[in-house]
């Protein structure tokens, strides 16, 4: 099993949030293979993990766009990429079958990813926000 840890916080409670879930599905996926559970509910996490991954990016790049984040193309070309790796991996499910090794190395790739993401686009891209200052809300007037 995979555990979150204080390295992999950006700052931002929505976004770590969020990140946690991730690292709870990956370990479904491989709890799921343990209990001998069939390829279908891999499968279905593996799914789930593809939508959660739209959604999530999505919140994502618009707070950079929010932001003025200058790296928003390269950084949305990184969750591209992601969603194609877990795209991907569950085809190979599909076809190949749960096996050990295939489960192994599908959580791998994912938790890898997920972990160089985090502690190098996201660190990058929470420092800039840190670095904007807050907008004053347009929902007050003053008296």
């Amino acid at each position: 099993m995979y555990e979150w840890d204080e390295s992999l916080e950006t700052g931002d409670n929505v976004v770590d949030n969020q990140h946690r879930l991730w690292f709870t599905v990956v370990n479904r996926v491989l709890y799921a293979f343990n209990k001998g559970r069939a390829r279908e509910e891999i499968a279905r996490t593996l799914e789930f993990l593809v939508i959660y991954s739209v959604n999530h990016f999505a919140a994502e790049e618009d707070l950079m766009l929010s932001h003025n984040y200058l790296e928003y193309s390269a950084h949305k070309r990184h969750h591209e990429e992601f969603k194609t790796i877990v795209r991907g991996q569950t085809r190979r499910l599909v076809k190949e079958g749960p096996s050990a090794e295939l489960i192994d190395n599908i959580v791998h790739v994912i938790k890898d990813w997920l972990v160089n993401h985090i502690k190098l686009e996201d660190f990058r891209f929470a420092a800039h926000i840190k670095t904007k200052p807050v907008l004053e809300s347009k929902c007050f007037t003053s008296i």
